[in-house]
């Protein structure tokens, strides 16, 4: 099971604030240690400089007069061991129950002046020490002599032992209400996702206005706001298209299924001949075609739809292949006294049958709305761009502003009241949209002057015959 986003940044709070903390901690226990070690080094500093004076004064080094000059060095310093020897080990003077590790002893030691000497820590029946060792060089007066000297450090052990137990508890406690802080930020910085969560469950087919106040978001959210919104608006909008499509696709079959009912009702309601029976036959055989090829449009559309409309690439000559089309509805046009005319060529790599079932919608448009012996126009420009522009131009009735971005929905009709010839199915200039994007082109309608125009922009066919 995934950790929550609020465990997961009060986990990396906790380990950051964690590190924080225990480097603080380690830093402040070995300031206080230093600071402890720069105190002894200054006292055995001091005790050093005594003991050189006292050497320096004692006619040698086997002088009682040392002995007793020593001890009246080391008055008042319980804690203090000092011992003098000689290289050769033969011990000139050592103070009650002073004990060095052997490896110090046995160590050559630097030359007292030289601040080469480091402080060493050991140790011994229970008690801690901090020293060193130096030497005495030789001088008029006596040959050279070693010192070792060292300080008890239990007070400081003890201290910087309870000091540490008291920073560490505090430490832990600051941990601990960091985590608790940090897990109250995390989930207070996280509720407007919950907000997005909550309004998220309640979204339904009803409710698909609901919207976001992207103003009281914080600034990192802004963005998923208006993108869910966003969302939200496309949803509704293909929403509304759907139902739309299916009580408009729901009235469309409605019609033919009606008149086939109707003619079937009334071939059963009494005898009839043969060829009465063949008659009515033949007119259902119409209402049967046109629901073949509704079906037929709406399954086209679905694949456009669903990505799967890949048309196959072979370059041809538009100009040909309108002239293909125009030529197949001459006679129609010919019947409302309607001229037909296609101007300008351009080369086009796209799939030949697609391309002329596009043309033929557009055409079929044309004629069927354009009035008596009026012309419609195709015209292709080809200029020096990647780009052709076809133009196909009928006179007609104005067309709404507000209508000419829907004329491409399925079964939309601009006027309620005009009715469309029977062997329409309204799917049409859906149809041609698709494959004008499914080439990589666009189309789009205008209507001024009691002029209809279809600008269709198309991409060339290239050098290696592809678009």
């Amino acid at each position: 099971m995934h950790a929550s986003i609020i465990t997961r940044i009060t986990l990396i709070f906790a380990l950051l604030s964690t590190s924080v903390m225990i480097a603080i901690g380690t830093i402040a226990s070995y300031s206080v240690d230093s600071h402890f070690a720069e105190e002894d080094l200054l006292e055995i500093k001091g005790k050093l400089q005594l003991i050189q004076h006292a050497l320096m004064l004692a006619p040698g080094a086997d002088s009682p007069s040392l002995s007793q000059r020593l001890d009246d060095a080391l008055i008042g310093h319980h804690g203090m061991m000092v011992m003098v020897y000689a290289p050769d080990g033969h011990v000139v003077y050592r103070s009650m129950e002073a004990s060095f590790p052997a490896p110090l002893l046995t160590a050559k030691p630097p030359i007292y002046g030289s601040d080469g000497a480091p402080l060493q820590k050991w140790q011994h029946d229970d008690h801690a020490y901090r020293g060193l060792v130096v030497q005495f060089a030789t001088t008029a007066q006596r040959s050279p002599l070693n010192v070792a000297i060292a300080v008890d450090i239990g007070h400081h052990d003890h201290f910087i032992h309870h000091f540490q137990r008291a920073l560490w508890l505090y430490l832990t406690t600051g941990i601990l209400f960091l985590i608790v802080v940090g897990w109250i930020a995390a989930r207070r910085g996280l509720r407007p996702i919950r907000d997005f969560v909550r309004m998220a469950g309640t979204i339904s087919a009803s409710r698909l206005g609901d919207r976001i106040d992207v103003a009281s978001l914080p600034r990192e959210l802004v963005e998923l706001g208006v993108s869910f919104n966003d969302m939200l608006h496309r949803l509704q909008e293909s929403f509304i298209r759907l139902s739309e499509f299916s009580s408009d696709i729901a009235h469309e079959l409605r019609t033919p299924v009606s008149n086939l009912m109707t003619q079937s009702h009334v071939a059963l309601s009494q005898a009839r001949s043969a060829g009465e029976y063949q008659e009515i036959l033949y007119s259902n055989i119409e209402e049967y075609e046109r629901l073949a090829r509704m079906i037929a449009d709406m399954l086209f559309l679905a694949k456009a739809d669903n990505g799967l409309l890949v048309p196959h690439r072979e370059t041809m000559d538009l100009g040909v292949e309108i002239d293909a089309v125009i030529e197949f509805y001459d006679a129609l046009a010919a019947e409302k006294q309607l001229s037909l005319m296609r101007h300008g060529t351009a080369t086009l790599a796209g799939d030949r049958l697609m391309i002329r079932r596009a043309f033929s919608n557009l055409l079929s448009n044309a004629v069927r709305y354009t009035p008596v012996g009026q012309a419609i126009t195709i015209t292709i420009q080809n200029d020096d761009t990647d780009w052709m522009m076809v133009f196909v131009d009928n006179a007609g009735e104005p067309i709404p502003q507000e209508s000419l971005a829907r004329v491409f929905d399925r079964f939309y009709r601009v006027d309620s009241s005009r009715q469309r010839e029977s062997e329409g199915t309204g799917l049409g200039l859906a149809i041609t949209k698709s494959i004008i994007d499914a080439h990589g082109g666009n189309i789009r309608a205008l209507s001024k002057d009691h002029k209809i125009r279809f600008e269709l922009r198309l991409p060339k066919a290239r050098d290696d015959g592809l678009a």
